[in-house]
C-alpha cells in the first residue's frame, strides 16, 4: 500500500531574520555569501518591511519622499537594515530594558502616631480596613489616619539583567497590515504568516478548494506560551492588579489555539480538520506531525501547518531569566572578559555560552499530498517524510535533557537512509539542530549527533542553529529551522554558527562539522529538523529536499505526467513571481476575512450520503462503509 507524499509548496512567517517567503529571512542571514542579485533584492524586501522605503506608483520613495532605486538601497539603508534585523537589544515597543517597570513593596510606618493622607472618598478600599480612621472633608474627599504600618505598592522601575532578544524587524508592524482590532501581537503575526505561506504558494486558494472536498483541508497550528500581551492573557492576569478593567476578549484570544482558529475563521475558511497541539520547543513539529499523518492516510489533501509565538514580554522573560535560562548581561560580559555585553552575540549554539535568548516569530507551510501537487502545477520545496516524538521517561527533572531525542533522532536517520541509500545520507545530509545555546544543551545534543553519526558511518556531518540568529522563539522554533532547511537546498548556503570563535571543548564534535563561517556546500538530499523540548517533548522531523522529491513523484506517476505538470508550473511559478516583486515592495494583500464568507448553515443539504453547502463545489461524504466489519 503507498501513502501520499506530503509536499512542502510554500513557506511564509516572519522572525528576526525578515519576512521568511522566497528565503528572504534565510538570505539575511548569511547576506555576505548570496549573489548581487539576491543581495539586492534581500535589502529591497527587508527596506520595504521596515518602512524605511515604501511603493508610490511604481516607484521606492524613502521617508522623505525621495525616489529611491532599488540598486542604492543597500548604500542608503543597508547599516540601518543590519542593525535592525537579527537578535539585538530590546526595542522599547516592547519594554524598557534599562528602566523595566514594576510595582516595589513600600512598609510605611507612621512616625508619630499616625500615617495620615488625604484622598477622594471613591477612591477608599472596600471594605475598610478596621484600623483606619476616616473623616469626610466635603466635595467628595476625605482625610484617613491609620494608626499602624501600611504595605503599599508604588511604581519603581530597575534595569533589567537580560537585554537582548530575537525581534520582528524594526519597524515592521504586523497589526499595521489589517484591521487587527486590538488583537495581540502573536495573532497579529499568524495572519501575516499565513498569508505569505498561502501567497507564496502561487496558487489561489479558491482553485485548492475547487479541487477537493472542503473536508480534505486542515490547519495545525499552537503557541505556547498563549498570547502574553496586554491584549490577551498578559493583560487578563494583571489589569484588575494593576488598576485595570479584564476586558471581554483577554482570556479568548490568550489561548494557545487562537493561531489555529484565526486562520480558520479570518484566512482560509476552513470547515475541515482543526488542530492544535502544544509541545514545548516542538510545537511546530507536533503540528506537522499530525498534518503529516492525515495527509499519509488520505484524510487530508492539503494543510497549512504552524505556529506563532510573541514572547518578548518582561513577564516571560523574568520568568525565563529565574530559571537561569537566559542569557544574561553579567555571564555574557564574563563569557567575553569585557565590561560591555555584545548583544548581538547572546545566542552562541555549541560555543562557550550561559543561556539561550528569547525570540519572536511566526512560521506557516502549505502542504499538499503529491497527486494533488500533480494536478496543479504546485512548485515543490520540499517534502516531508515523517516526524517521530519520543518522551523521555522517567527523570528527576522536568527540564532535564533525557533519552527521547536519541530515538527520534535514530528513527528519522534509519528513514532516511531507507529513501535515498547510505551514500545520500552519509554525504547529502545535514542537521539543523535546536542548540538552545546552553551549557547543557551543547553537550547533550551534540553527543546524541556524534553516537547517530557513529552509528550510520556519517562522517563531517553539517549542523547548522537558527537560534543563533534569531534567538528562541519557541512554538515556532522549529519552523525557524524549516525555513532554514529550504534556504538551504535553494541556495546552497551552510549557515554557520558565526556568533562563536570556536565550538567549545566539551562538544562532541569528532563527526559533526559545525563551522564558525557560512559555506558554499553541494546539493542536499535530506535535511533533519531536530528539536527538544522543555518537558522531554522531542521530535524529528525528515525533510526530503526538492530534487529528491521530483525523483520520487516522476517514478510514481511516470515522464508523461512530469512533463504535464511542468507546463502546468510555468503559470504557478508566474504567479509566484507577481507575489515576490509586491512583497519586496512591502504590498503583501493581507488575507483577513473578518464577517465576510459565512456559511448559511439553513441552505446545508444533508442526505444519509453527503453534505453540501452552496458555498462549496464538492460535497462531504459521510462514511458509508463499517470500518470492524470483521468485528460486528
Amino acid at each position: 500500500m503507498t501513502s501520499s507524499l506530503p509536499v512542502v509548496i510554500g513557506m511564509g512567517g516572519i522572525n528576526a531574520a525578515g519576512r521568511t517567503s522566497f528565503h528572504q529571512g534565510f538570505r539575511r542571514i548569511v547576506i555576505d555569501k548570496i549573489n548581487a542579485q539576491a543581495r539586492e533584492e534581500t535589502f529591497v524586501g527587508l527596506a520595504s518591511l521596515m518602512k524605511l522605503v515604501t511603493l508610490k506608483g511604481s516607484q521606492l520613495v524613502d521617508q522623505q519622499g525621495e525616489i529611491v532605486a532599488a540598486n542604492e538601497v543597500e548604500a542608503k539603508f543597508g547599516q540601518q537594515i543590519i542593525a535592525g534585523t537579527l537578535i539585538r537589544k530590546i526595542e522599547k515597543n516592547h519594554f524598557d530594558v534599562d528602566a523595566t517597570h514594576w510595582h516595589q513593596k513600600m512598609h510605611v510606618r507612621p512616625i508619630d502616631k499616625t500615617i495620615t493622607f488625604e484622598l477622594r472618598a471613591k477612591e477608599l478600599p472596600h471594605p475598610l480596613p478596621h484600623a483606619w480612621q476616616v473623616t469626610d472633608l466635603g466635595a467628595g474627599k476625605v482625610s484617613v489616619e491609620i494608626p499602624e504600618h501600611l504595605t503599599i505598592s508604588h511604581d519603581a522601575y530597575r534595569d533589567n539583567p537580560i537585554k537582548a532578544a530575537g525581534q520582528m524587524p524594526t519597524g515592521f508592524e504586523p497589526g499595521a497590515l489589517y484591521n487587527s482590532r486590538y488583537q495581540p501581537r502573536g495573532l497579529q503575526a499568524t495572519i501575516f504568516a499565513a498569508t505569505d505561506a498561502i501567497r507564496s504558494t502561487g496558487i489561489e486558494w479558491d482553485a485548492i478548494l475547487d479541487k477537493i472536498s472542503p473536508d480534505q483541508v486542515g490547519t495545525y497550528s499552537a503557541s505556547v506560551v498563549g498570547q502574553m500581551q496586554q491584549e490577551g492573557l498578559g493583560g487578563l492576569l494583571k489589569s484588575r492588579l494593576s488598576g485595570s478593567r479584564v476586558s471581554t476578549k483577554q482570556l479568548a484570544l490568550g489561548l494557545n489555539t487562537m493561531s489555529t482558529d484565526f486562520i480558520n475563521a479570518y484566512v482560509t475558511g476552513n470547515v475541515g480538520t482543526t488542530f492544535s497541539s502544544s509541545g514545548a520547543c516542538a510545537t511546530f513539529l507536533y503540528n506537522l506531525r499530525s498534518a503529516v499523518q492525515d495527509m499519509q492516510a488520505g484524510r487530508i489533501r492539503v494543510a497549512v501547518v504552524g505556529s506563532a509565538e510573541a514572547p518578548v514580554t518582561q513577564e516571560v522573560i523574568e520568568g525565563f531569566g529565574n530559571m537561569s535560562a537566559l542569557a544574561n548581561e553579567e555571564g555574557l560580559k564574563k563569557l567575553d572578559k569585557s565590561d560591555k555585553a555584545n548583544h548581538r552575540r547572546t545566542s552562541r549554539p555549541f560555543g562557550e555560552n550561559c543561556g539561550f535568548t528569547i525570540g519572536e516569530g511566526a512560521q506557516f507551510v502549505v502542504l499538499m499530498d503529491d497527486a494533488l501537487a500533480m494536478e496543479m502545477g504546485a512548485k515543490v520545496m520540499a517534502s516531508v517524510a515523517d516526524v517521530f516524538v519520543n518522551a523521555d521517561g522517567y527523570k528527576k527533572s522536568i527540564t532535564a535533557p533525557g533519552p527521547g531525542n536519541y530515538i527520534t533522532m535514530a528513527k528519522s536517520v534509519a528513514l532516511a537512509q531507507t529513501i535515498v541509500g547510505k551514500e545520500s545520507l552519509q554525504q547529502r545530509s545535514f542537521i539543523l539542530a535546536h542548540g538552545s545555546s546552553t551549557p547543557q544543551n551543547r553537550v547533550t545534543e551534540s553527543l546524541i549527533y556524534d553516537r547517530i553519526a557513529t552509528s550510520f558511518d556519517i562522517t563531517n556531518w553539517p549542523v547548522a542553529a537558527p537560534k543563533a540568529f534569531v534567538g528562541h522563539t519557541i512554538g515556532p522554533a522549529s519552523g525557524d529551522q524549516m525555513a532554514m532547511a529550504l534556504g538551504v537546498f535553494s541556495d546552497n548556503i551552510m549557515p554557520g554558527v558565526t556568533t562563536i570563535d570556536k565550538v567549545a571543548d566539551d562538544v562532541h564534535n569528532n563527526r559533526l562539522n559545525i563551522a564558525t563561517e557560512h559555506w558554499h556546500c553541494e546539493d542536499m538530499d535530506v535535511a533533519f529538523i531536530n528539536s527538544k523540548g522543555f518537558g522531554g517533548n522531542n521530535a524529528t522531523a525528515v525533510v526530503l529536499s526538492a530534487k529528491v522529491t521530483l525523483a520520487m513523484m516522476a517514478k510514481r506517476y511516470g515522464e508523461q505526467a512530469m512533463q504535464d505538470y511542468q507546463q502546468k508550473l510555468t503559470l504557478v511559478e508566474q504567479a509566484q513571481d507577481t507575489y515576490r516583486q509586491r512583497a519586496n515592495q512591502g504590498e503583501f494583500d493581507i488575507i483577513y476575512k473578518f464577517g465576510e464568507g459565512l456559511l448559511d448553515e439553513n441552505s446545508i443539504d444533508i442526505t444519509d450520503d453527503s453534505l453540501s453547502f452552496n458555498e462549496f463545489k464538492h460535497k462531504i461524504g459521510l462514511p458509508t462503509t463499517n470500518p470492524f466489519d470483521d468485528m460486528v
